[in-house]
């Protein structure tokens, strides 16, 4: 039987599938990334692939004429979700998809690094991904953008500065603003590049890179853990999928 593969748009080297790599693999798929970082002109196809995967990185989806694949990838995304491809955003790839539905994206008042409590909606708690979380959790962010909730979306997820910071739009789609996919060596790897450097030095009146690193081992284990259940019933998706489609063609 031949593989089922999983297209990934990647933007920077140093935002990978994180913890979504094992999974995926455990699980059987074919991974392909498109490095638009190394490739801002590539021209992808979605032929063959059962789902997409956006990751995360530093630029806004504004930045089309310095990143002229953003539109693209709008584009691209826009199509997977015409095609009933399971499609999830994480960071820059959230706010991608909800431009993709129509929302707008915008600057954050202020910049979301490193540990925050994140509120679950009551949605969020009968939903087939975000229901293994508690009412409140503490997860890992990098972002200064946020999005309008896209028309048709349930918003599963909020935070202080972020209005949502999760949602689910049609069963088949997903906007993660955090980052569960991240590992202790894949935030330490965040806290040294030197664009992330950079931009830590612009809001060291309210964010520690320090206080980040002394917070790991109170917050990781449990987002580790969630990590676990979240990407796995996002993997189990493509089963329910695939069931449903047997259940049509009989």
């Amino acid at each position: 039987m031949r593989k089922r593969k999983i297209l990934v748009f990647q933007h920077v080297p140093f935002e990978p599938l994180g913890t979504l790599n094992p999974l995926l693999k455990n699980a059987g798929f074919r991974i392909r990334y498109v490095n638009f970082g190394r490739d801002p002109d590539a021209q992808p196809s979605l032929d063959g692939y059962v789902g997409l995967i956006i990751l995360g990185g530093p630029m806004n989806v504004h930045q089309s004429d310095e990143f002229p694949n953003l539109p693209r990838e709008i584009k691209l995304i826009q199509e997977a979700l015409d095609r009933g491809m399971q499609v999830l955003g994480i960071c820059l790839g959230a706010q991608l998809l909800a431009r993709a539905l129509g929302a707008s994206v915008y600057p954050a008042e202020r910049k979301e690094i490193g540990w925050y409590p994140v509120e679950m909606s009551p949605q969020a708690r009968m939903d087939p991904l975000l229901g293994a979380c508690d009412a409140s959790e503490t997860l890992f962010q990098w972002h200064g953008d946020q999005f309008e909730l896209p028309a048709g979306a349930k918003r599963l997820a909020s935070s202080e500065l972020c209005d949502t910071q999760a949602f689910a739009w049609m069963g088949q789609a997903y906007g993660l603003q955090f980052h569960m996919e991240v590992d202790e060596p894949l935030i330490e790897r965040w806290l040294t590049v030197p664009q992330n450097v950079a931009e830590l030095a612009t809001v060291s009146d309210y964010i520690d890179p320090m206080a980040i690193r002394h917070q790991i081992p109170e917050f990781l284990p449990r987002m580790e853990s969630l990590s676990h259940q979240v990407f796995s019933n996002w993997v189990a998706q493509f089963e329910i999928s695939a069931r449903r489609a047997m259940l049509r063609s009989r």
